[in-house]
């Protein structure tokens, strides 16, 4: 299980990245906004194209999940990270930091 506060820093470390509030969450931007962080600490949202994001939801169903409304369709993604492998959740933080990157 990662925690909030790994969460944060592995975020951060990518280059270029800012934290700021968002709403009740803590979004991580470089060109755009590429993850929130929920205000229980318990799960994030990742910015992962629609094809990203069904890998992650169809291999590894009990950690990820589109998020649910629009945003969802266009590739957002809760991960849960009481069931996270840290590895994955770090692929995935890359995944979504390079789409937030993209021009």
């Amino acid at each position: 299980m990662i925690t909030s506060a790994e969460f944060q820093e592995l975020a951060l470390s990518f280059e270029g990245v800012s934290q700021q509030g968002h709403f009740d969450r803590q979004s991580f931007k470089v060109r755009r906004n590429f993850a929130t962080l929920a205000a229980d600490g318990q799960s994030a949202n990742l910015l992962l194209s629609p094809e990203e994001q069904q890998m992650k939801c169809e291999f590894h169903a009990e950690s990820f999940a589109p998020v649910a409304n629009k945003w969802g369709e266009r590739g957002w993604t809760v991960v849960q990270f009481a069931a996270v492998d840290p590895d994955i959740l770090k692929l995935a933080l890359k995944e979504a930091w390079r789409n937030g990157a993209k021009k």
